[in-house]
């Protein structure tokens, strides 16, 4: 079975830091159900072999488990767990990052016609089942991982297959898009690297929209399609995840961290801190400080 050769192969080569010898591979192991943690997706297909995970995007939550596979198209700030997983049956999932230039040139070598046309832009992350053809491909580009002599040659191939295989998927369009160059969610990923860059500083909808060339109505549909979330929603997320990350190595200047990701208050920073890590930041750096003691925190 497939999904048996799958789990094999991602055990034997699960290394610490989830890197694989194959350039853009990742495998993921999880020996317990661990806590939600805050991260970028990365333009990314993420297969399940083992055990479940979940991702909150703002409001929506994406959930997948044993054959089923995660696309996201645009790299967005998202907490995240695997929700499944012990010492004797680990979760464990296969990661392949999606290029661009790659997506775009499967693309141009599809015969005309052969794939649909949308007019709207797809959600930027989606979740499906997985098709014996993709994990057949998958299971033999892990198989090389013990091939070394063939990486060079075969590597190149199997990518292109299994790109092949996430295009023309019910979740096609999501993928697609991450190749076209002129393609509503090439302006939206546009709008989310400004943003992602210039997140300390307030800005208009109708300003970012006119920098994309986009209308106003147009842009904040289309990104709140793609994202789940309004521009300045999508804002205030980046400024959280990465006033955590501050935090973690300065916890002692939480209101200078507020201030520095662009919040004109502590009481603001702490009660969105709050509303989004489910905890304020004062608790949070006590809590990390008595897990790195090895304590456990009174409440």
């Amino acid at each position: 079975m497939l999904l048996n050769e799958l789990r094999t192969l991602l055990a034997r080569h699960a290394q610490a830091d989830g890197t694989t010898s194959i350039e853009g591979v990742l495998i993921g192991r999880a020996e317990k159900s661990d806590s939600p943690s805050a991260s970028m997706t990365g333009t990314l297909m993420a297969l399940i072999a083992q055990g479940a995970k979940r991702l909150a995007l703002g409001e929506y939550v994406y959930e997948y488990r044993a054959g089923q596979y995660l696309v996201a198209s645009v790299d967005l700030p998202v907490t995240g767990h695997f929700t499944e997983g012990d010492p004797e049956h680990p979760a464990l999932g296969f990661g392949l990052l999606l290029q661009p230039s790659t997506v775009a040139d499967v693309l141009m070598q599809a015969t005309p016609g052969a794939l649909p046309h949308n007019d709207t832009a797809p959600p930027a992350i989606a979740v499906s089942d997985a098709s014996d053809e993709l994990l057949d491909a998958v299971v033999r580009l892990l198989r090389l991982l013990d091939q070394p002599r063939d990486m060079d040659m075969l590597v190149p191939l199997i990518k292109r297959e299994i790109l092949w295989r996430l295009i023309t998927s019910e979740q096609g369009a999501t993928v697609r898009q991450i190749g076209l160059a002129d393609s509503k969610l090439s302006h939206i990923s546009k709008a989310v690297q400004w943003i992602r860059e210039n997140y300390r500083d307030s800005f208009r909808v109708e300003d970012v929209a006119e920098l994309i060339g986009m209308s106003s109505s147009a842009f904040f549909r289309n990104f709140q399609a793609v994202t789940g979330m309004s521009p300045i929603q999508f804002q205030k997320k980046i400024r959280l995840h990465e006033a955590r990350l501050l935090l973690a190595s300065h916890p002692k200047d939480i209101a200078h961290i507020g201030y520095s990701v662009g919040y004109e208050s502590p009481s603001q920073f702490s009660r969105e801190y709050r509303r989004q890590f489910g905890a304020p930041p004062s608790q949070d750096v006590i809590r990390w400080a008595a897990n790195a003691a090895g304590l456990t925190p009174h409440r």
